[in-house]
């Protein structure tokens, strides 16, 4: 019998995890007790057998903003500029973590999406390691099991190959250049080559399903997606410098990571976190470091 995407959206998301980052998950809800309905771990540290040193990634998916946040600007930002980005510590880990509402999540996991930053990173692999209830629990799969055939059906009329892992690539190489990323060239595809298996077996799933895209015109709306990715992730960072302390030593920690670049942050950027993360940005679109 076929496998179905949503069936191996399901195991995947529910695989065994590293249990630091399980209770780590775990942690994380526990500090939004009205408002905490699932915690997503992904990023490149699923692939990682230790995790000292690392800076994990999770996205916390709550009800909605008002009960995260009680009346405050941070609810207002949350809702304009999705997500909110803030550091989190525990038993010895370090993270980052995105703040999303159950609607935001699978509205922009979806093609109706007007940027790709959720539905490209949520394509790849994740685990779903909170959940407050079953509900939750399905909500979270159904909205993650948008991100392959919304990346897929967008890729399509812009590749010229039939092979389902030459589209993966393709889908991969566009997202990266609606975004300022500060990783390599050729790490959009080096996505697909560490794991093929599991990109075809996803990928033909999605394709019996059915992919449908009703674009016109298919590169000028990539340009636009291109367009507004690096412009929400400029509004991004300069939010950041508000809600993420030491966001800028991140920053940089990031891109020398990534890019192999030597970046040292002065104490008056530190001071202005904003301003210092603007002047950073000639120097790194220069240099390749974020394209």
């Amino acid at each position: 019998m076929p496998e179905t995407l949503l069936s191996l959206v399901t195991a995947e998301l529910t695989a065994p995890a590293d249990p630091r980052a399980a209770a780590m998950a775990g942690a994380l809800a526990a500090q939004y007790p009205q408002a905490a309905r699932a915690v997503l771990f992904y990023g490149s540290c699923l692939r990682e057998a230790n995790l000292d040193g690392l800076m994990l990634d999770f996205y916390l998916i709550v009800s909605d903003y008002p009960a995260t946040y009680g009346k405050s600007w941070l609810a207002r930002a949350n809702r304009l500029i999705p997500p909110n980005v803030f550091p989190f510590e525990h038993q010895g880990l370090i993270a980052k973590y995105a703040v999303l509402s159950e609607a935001d999540f699978a509205r922009l996991n979806s093609a109706q999406a007007d940027n790709v930053s959720l539905w490209a990173r949520f394509a790849q692999p994740s685990r779903l390691l909170w959940a407050a209830d079953d509900v939750s629990r399905q909500r979270a799969v159904a909205a993650v099991a948008q991100a392959a055939p919304t990346l897929l059906s967008l890729a399509r009329p812009m590749s010229e190959e039939g092979d389902v892992l030459a589209l993966w690539r393709t889908g991969f190489t566009l997202t990266y250049n609606a975004e300022l990323r500060a990783e390599r060239k050729g790490r959009s595809v080096s996505i697909v080559d560490a794991d093929p298996d599991r990109y075809r077996r996803f990928g033909d799933a999605a394709m019996a399903m059915g992919l449908s895209t009703s674009l016109s015109q298919p590169q000028a709306h990539w340009r636009a997606l291109q367009r507004r990715g690096k412009y929400l992730s400029v509004m991004r960072l300069a939010k950041a410098s508000f809600t993420y302390a030491g966001g800028i030593d991140y920053l940089a920690w990031k891109i020398n990571r990534h890019a192999g670049t030597a970046i040292t942050i002065k104490p008056w950027q530190r001071r202005w976190p904003l301003l210092g993360a603007v002047t950073l940005l000639p120097a790194l679109f220069r240099g390749g470091a974020i394209r």
